[in-house]
């Protein structure tokens, strides 16, 4: 694996973070910080996994030490990810979760507000 596919799998990843998740930074690796919450773990390995790729890459003689399967795997999850992902339907899926929570959070107030007046003889 040459420095340059490391250098197209760093450009493409960071193009892709920018457009979909809107996360800025001047590397790789500021990037992939700033989306650290955004990401789910399988994603977020698979990304540090290349920053530091993209980081021993700059060095010729550890360049030899990096294994081309696992970092085309890495990219590849990294990539079906960001690719699928889909921020309107990330919005809704965001919202519908908010209102379940707080209809669970009503529904544990009400239930123990009609136990306290029960227990007290009002109902």
């Amino acid at each position: 694996m040459t420095t340059l596919t490391i250098e197209q799998m760093a450009e493409s990843l960071s193009a892709l973070l920018a457009q979909r998740l809107r996360v800025c930074g001047p590397t790789l690796e500021s990037r992939v910080n700033r989306a650290n919450a955004r990401l789910p773990r399988t994603v977020r390995k698979a990304a540090r996994q290349l920053v530091a790729a993209h980081q021993i890459a700059q060095s010729p003689k550890l360049r030899a030490q990096l294994d081309p399967d696992a970092l085309g795997h890495a990219y590849h999850i990294c990539f079906a990810y960001l690719r699928n992902l889909n921020r309107a339907q990330r919005r809704r899926t965001v919202i519908l979760d908010t209102a379940a929570r707080i209809a669970f959070a009503l529904l544990a107030v009400i239930v123990l507000w009609v136990s306290v007046l029960h227990g007290r003889g009002f109902v």
